[in-house]
């Protein structure tokens, strides 16, 4: 497939995808006529690849992991290391996450109180 067509399917921007190229993150495509020609499978990958990034992965790492990838099977456990590493920290950040929310949903109900006390005064006021 064409640039412009794996661009509309991972929605990664073409100038992204010839960077992600550069920077061997992305397999170079087949080129016939000038133009580049992406495997079907480059679409899945890319996916990965914004899932990784979607964790906080850096570019190096997932540069590392591209290039392990690369060579096969023989670096599966080193991949699984990363991934569980990776998957590690999301968790971590998922626990910090969810303490903000529930801070953030005292505060809320709080204000919640605080306004609701508001009108109770305000009306008590009114009545008068």
């Amino acid at each position: 497939m064409k640039i412009g067509r794996l661009s509309e399917l991972t929605g990664l921007s073409i100038d992204t995808l010839r960077y992600y190229e550069k920077i061997g993150l992305i397999d170079p495509p087949f080129r016939k006529g000038g133009h580049r020609l992406y495997d079907p499978d480059a679409v899945r990958w890319i996916d990965f690849l914004k899932a990784l990034k979607a964790t906080g992965m850096s570019l190096d790492d997932m540069k590392r992991y591209a290039l392990m990838r690369r060579k096969g099977n023989a670096t599966a456990a080193n991949r699984r290391v990363m991934l569980e590493s990776q998957h590690a920290l999301v968790l971590k950040r998922i626990e910090e996450l969810n303490t903000c929310a529930a801070l953030l949903e005292y505060k809320i109900a709080n204000y919640h109180d605080i306004e609701a006390k508001n009108e109770l005064d305000d009306k008590k006021r009114f009545a008068r």
